[in-house]
């Protein structure tokens, strides 16, 4: 019996192996054995549904560990949509179809995660296919009754099938990934000839152009501007736009105008519109420059801002333009013209557990509990943030609270904690933040009060004048008397005294981008000492004590 599972096993990694080549994270599987069907199983005893999808699962050599362990999404086509598929790309039959090609339809269609439709959102699926791209979700509407969509090339015809090694879900049509770079997806566009020229002009098309191998540094997100969004500000032709912006003559120089202007529109990282919202400005490849986000009736607004007492109205990202998946990227659809502007100083309410290594697994981001495991001193579980490695601080503790649990009153639910406090615990801790804007900052740490652990705080190397002690309690008194010796309460709920905001300091950040916050360790220690909610930058010049936030993030501008 023990020989048969090494050779199941064997079997199964040798199969995955053989359909991961490139692009795949590691997997823990599970090997257990289980009465449930399962995805293959399924698909078995429904042939009269999806003999074709099944028929690439056994040309593709992947039906054997879909019949095993794992745990899996697995978008199955039916019969017709595969017939579709075969006809619009002149294939007779799976047997003749190039397999390569249809491996890379298989991945595209698989998810190792188990996620159910109450996990869709409108936009990007939290985990990304066994391809390396992304799907997304939406739902459509036709005579009057809703229906799930996937990458808007599919309808959702039966979901939330339950089986033994995952989920599946029925889809009308075959799901193929983006073939085109940023670049040629615009350019394909007639639409955006105006935005596209720029980009070639520029320079920026080229860099548009390439897919790095490296996926640190493929992936890239476009704002782009259509023709009518432009000519809605006066340029109807890219010569228009040429002579408004390009002050030296050569767009290609990056101390141009026009150069400045497509830069503006490039940020670094992946960000669909689902993962846009969760920031309040993104750094943009225009040195030092980013453009501002709020949420605002269901829509991404860009650069938004009251200046001189004058709100200055930003420009939406329209929906269903945008979230278009590239091979090395997405873009969306600006309704409007937007460039660079001077930006004051602008408040940073930073949650600490929204980091992508977590919002990246919907089964545990704001639902439910998860260790990060730091095997040894050289592994970086979340890449920002660091800490000092011993056998007593190999991880750090993301927490969520359900009902009856303390944990109900922080903002979201959530916390991280850190086991500190030497010598047998770190003794430092380092978090990078959201881009923040150059100005002036009060910063105030957002904790719940639990173990002794006093610390020093710190701001890019700069020591803050007050240290935080993870055990003291916020005092009595007024908002505004408590505020005046460096405190505030920075939760709505009626929480037992227990969550707390520490004002540090004061901090000069003189680049926009990244900033970083050090915890040290002075005296004391426990396990789960570190325990952080969120970390405040807010500007001088504005109000401390307000907002304050609710469980469900929401906020309050009630003292």
């Amino acid at each position: 019996m023990k020989l048969q599972i090494k050779i199941m096993q064997l079997a199964v990694i040798v199969a995955i192996t053989g359909l991961l080549v490139t692009g795949c994270k590691k997997t823990q599987y599970d090997l257990k054995t289980t009465s449930d069907v399962n995805i293959t199983g399924y698909l078995n005893t429904r042939l009269d549904s999806f003999s074709l999808f099944k028929e690439i699962l056994d040309v593709t050599g992947t039906a054997a560990y879909l019949d095993a362990y794992g745990a899996y999404t697995c978008f199955v086509v039916t019969n017709a949509g595969v017939k579709r598929w075969m006809d619009s790309n002149g294939v007779p039959s799976i047997a003749a179809a190039d397999v390569s090609t249809l491996k890379n339809l298989v991945r595209f269609h698989l998810l190792e995660d188990t996620i159910n439709t109450s996990l869709f959102t409108d936009g990007k699926l939290k985990t990304a296919t066994m391809y390396g791209q992304y799907l997304i979700t939406g739902v459509n509407f036709v005579n009057g009754v809703a229906s799930y969509t996937v990458n808007r090339q599919a309808s959702i015809v039966q979901s939330n099938v339950r089986v033994g090694n995952g989920v599946i879900h029925v889809i009308d049509h075959m799901l193929t990934p983006a073939a085109k770079t940023i670049a040629q997806e615009i350019e394909s566009d007639p639409n955006f000839s105006i935005f596209v020229q720029a980009m070639k002009e520029t320079g920026f098309y080229e860099v548009l152009n390439r897919v790095e191998t490296d996926t640190t540094k493929r992936w890239r997100t476009v704002i782009a501007e259509s023709n009518k969004a432009l000519a809605d500000s006066g340029y109807n032709s890219y010569a228009a736009l040429k002579a408004k912006y390009s002050q030296t003559g050569n767009p290609s120089n990056p101390k141009d105008s026009l150069n400045m202007y497509v830069a503006y529109h490039i940020i670094n990282g992946l960000y669909f519109l689902g993962d846009i919202i969760n920031y309040s400005a993104q750094l943009t490849l225009l040195p030092e420059e980013v453009i501002t986000i709020r949420h605002q009736n269901q829509q991404v607004v860009l650069n938004e801002m009251e200046f001189n007492g004058v709100l200055e109205k930003g420009v939406t990202l329209i929906r269903p333009s945008s979230d278009n998946s590239a091979t090395n990227g997405v873009w969306h659809s600006a309704s409007g013209h937007t460039m660079a502007k001077f930006r004051k100083p602008q408040s940073l309410f930073w949650d600490v557990c929204t980091f992508p290594e977590l919002m990246n697994q919907p089964a545990y981001f704001r639902r439910a509990s998860l260790w990060f495991a730091r095997p040894t001193a050289t592994d970086r579980p979340i890449a920002s943030m660091d800490w000092s490695w011993n056998a007593n601080s190999a991880g750090i503790q993301y927490f969520y609270g359900g009902t009856g649990t303390p944990d109900i009153f922080n903002v979201n639910r959530d916390r991280l904690a850190l086991h500190f406090g030497g010598p047998n615990r770190a003794t430092w801790f380092e978090i990078k933040s959201p881009t923040l804007i150059k100005g002036r900052y009060k910063v105030w740490v957002c904790y719940i009060a639990q173990v002794g652990v006093v610390t020093n705080v710190f701001v890019n190397g700069l020591p803050m004048t007050r240290q935080v002690n993870f055990n003291e309690f916020m005092p009595a008194g007024t908002p505004e008397e408590r505020e005046s010796i460096g405190w505030k309460n920075y939760v709505t709920s009626n929480s037992p005294n227990r969550h707390n905001a520490r004002l540090v300091g004061i901090v000069d950040i003189a680049t926009t981008g990244t900033q970083t916050v050090r915890f040290e360790w002075v005296s004391g220690t426990g396990a789960n000492s570190l325990q952080l909610d969120m970390i405040h930058f807010i500007p001088v010049d504005e109000n401390q004590i307000v907002p304050r936030f609710a469980t469900d993030g929401s906020m309050s501008y009630v003292p």
